[in-house]
């Protein structure tokens, strides 16, 4: 699970780079794609939130 946590971390540019990844165009282009869908899943949990607190 801590590597779980230390993977989103660096998607967000939070965590430490790890020196031992490759470091080809296809896994940069991968985890740019997951840092979008990571920021826009967080985006729409915030919204949700947001709705469901103005609702009560």
């Amino acid at each position: 699970m801590k590597s779980v946590w230390q993977q989103i971390l660096r998607y967000l540019y939070i965590g430490k780079k790890d020196p031992n990844a490759p470091k080809t165009r296809y896994v940069a282009m991968m985890h740019g794609m997951n840092r979008i869908s990571l920021l826009l899943f967080i985006i729409a949990i915030i919204i949700m939130i947001i709705k469901l607190i103005r609702r009560h």
